[in-house]
């Protein structure tokens, strides 16, 4: 009789973003020393969403927290677009800015796209613009949104080389599943992008080493679609009732106990790709402010 399979290893986003922040603080100082100013991120926050003002401090806190300088412009949710667009183009002219996030989502007046492509792709630590995921598509330097960039850092934590690997993508997004899949690719795994529409998509899931479940639906991905051993990244956050009446619990886009009885090894939610999210925003930052300052980084700093 066989042993019954161990449960799969937690893969702790939270321990590996503390980490890579306590690096980034080290960057962000030696780039002080050199450049005579710490790097500076401008975050935008319009109007007063709870969920974004709460995003948009604790990023504050990060920034200070990793030798980061903090610029924070609260506007309000009456704000029009001419005003917003004129804070932008300051910002891109700001030699002491070398990042923009403007928080999204944006109030439903404001149009998102023409913000987001007006911040200078030199300073879009996001990786939103256009021209930054045009570069990521034919393999130039730019900047690659931060959640993907995070999962892509806790696989090759936990695996290594990503050669040959057969990996799914669930989900299509511009924020996360496009870059995710271009990411993988680049990593020379063999990739297939899935959706809610993908016919069979179970089967499809099933002969993956590498899960990455990002289609913001909660606990779609069952745990007998997950094929033994393999890895799998949640980036899903979905607030759902919880046992006790009126409280909710957040849950990913994959059936974490169940699937756990299944992969290798797969990230909690929370406490799993979440924390990456800032870390590689402050990340990209200082990327940014070493290139807008013409100073050198070694490859691999960060």
């Amino acid at each position: 009789m066989s042993e019954p399979r161990q449960a799969a290893r937690r893969i702790d986003g939270k321990a590996f973003a503390a980490t890579l922040r306590e690096k980034i603080g080290k960057v962000a100082a030696d780039f002080a020393a050199e450049a005579g100013r710490k790097p500076g991120l401008a975050v935008v926050l319009v109007g007063e969403d709870p969920a974004s003002s709460v995003y948009v401090r604790n990023k504050g806190k990060a920034s200070v927290a990793a030798n980061i300088e903090s610029f924070e412009h609260r506007l309000p949710a009456d704000t029009d677009n001419d005003t917003l667009m004129a804070l932008v183009e300051r910002l891109n002219g700001d030699p002491a800015v070398d990042g923009i996030l403007v928080q999204l989502p944006l109030p439903a007046h404001l149009d998102e796209q023409s913000v987001i492509a007006a911040i200078s792709p030199d300073k879009d630590v996001d990786g939103f613009h256009v021209t930054n995921a045009g570069r990521l598509a034919v393999g130039q330097s730019g900047f690659v949104p931060c959640t993907p960039l995070g999962c892509l850092m806790l696989l090759k934590d936990e695996l290594g080389d990503l050669s040959g690997k057969d990996a799914v993508v669930i989900g299509r997004s511009n924020i996360v599943g496009k870059p995710m899949a271009q990411l993988l690719t680049d990593a020379n795994a063999t990739v297939t992008i899935a959706h809610s529409r993908t016919k069979d998509l179970a089967d499809v899931v099933r002969r993956a080493d590498i899960v990455v479940a990002a289609v913001g639906r909660p606990e779609m991905i069952r745990g007998d679609w997950i094929k033994p051993g393999a890895t799998v990244i949640d980036v899903g956050i979905n607030r759902v009732p919880a046992a006790e009446e009126g409280k909710t619990r957040l849950v990913g886009d994959v059936a974490f106990d169940e699937a756990g009885q299944r992969a290798g090894a797969i990230t909690p939610v929370p406490g799993g790709v979440g924390p990456m999210t800032i870390a590689v925003l402050l990340r990209n930052t200082v990327v940014a402010a070493y290139r807008n300052a013409g100073l050198e980084l070694a490859d691999g700093t960060l």
